[in-house]
């Protein structure tokens, strides 16, 4: 039996029980075992670790932990080094129609199995937000975020910080139901389709050219800026 001593920083504590947190963990393990392997074990995500250290000098979680290790493990920094498009768990329907607001490309389903979800990672390079650090942890995962609360809008807010999104906006500019980008629209098009008042005081539209969702300018529009100004001040 050999023993590693492991100590988590940062938000990386959120994944331990109170007991461990801020401390130094003793780890016994038998064989050959990574450090990524310990690490999620003691349940740290990998996509969520950043910088670690064995013994002060520098390391990767490849590495294989040795007896008597000291294993310093830092959270990812904020910022996005992918472009920022994500994929949603079948739980975070309110959070991605949020993030669309915003003009972010969001990949989501109601009836997503984790299956799923891995399988499109391994050939799509986008970025999974899920309130399940098991599914963080399967090696298709290269870039990830674990949200911890369970309010769509503090989820919101979670998500613009960890990945640095503030300058990234483009409100209004992908449909909240399919998420393509939406196209202008010429009101005549579309006037058999709009509702007595809105033809009335409403110009400007946008459609979307994958599910044919019309949007333009009304109270939803003055409520979702309202947010959007909300967001780029925290």
């Amino acid at each position: 039996m050999s023993t590693a001593y492991f100590s988590f920083h940062g938000r990386l504590n959120d994944f331990l029980p109170e007991s461990q947190r801020k401390g130094r963990i003793v780890v016994q393990f038998q064989g050959r075992q990574s450090i990524k392997h310990l690490a999620e074990s003691l349940g740290v995500p990998h996509p969520e670790i950043g910088r670690v250290q064995v013994n002060s000098r520098e390391a990767t979680l490849g590495d294989i932990t040795q007896d008597g290790d000291q294993v310093e493990i830092h959270p990812v920094e904020n910022g996005c080094s992918v472009e920022p498009r994500f994929l949603l768990d079948c739980h975070l329907g309110r959070l991605t129609a949020h993030l669309r607001m915003l003009g972010f490309d969001c990949l989501y389903e109601n009836n997503f199995e984790d299956s799923n979800m891995a399988g499109i990672l391994e050939h799509d390079e986008r970025i999974l937000l899920t309130r399940d650090r098991r599914l963080l942890m399967r090696k298709a995962v290269r870039h990830g975020y674990c949200l911890r609360s369970l309010d769509p809008l503090e989820q919101l807010a979670e998500v613009i910080q960890r990945f640095e999104l503030i300058a990234k906006i483009q409100p209004f500019h992908r449909c909240l139901r399919c998420n393509q980008p939406l196209e202008p629209v010429d009101k005549e098009a579309i006037l058999d389709r709009l509702e007595p008042l809105t033809r009335q005081y409403f110009d400007q539209f946008h459609i979307c050219p994958a599910c044919g969702q019309i949007y333009w300018k009304g109270s939803h529009y003055e409520q979702m800026q309202s947010l959007v100004e909300k967001i780029k001040k925290t």
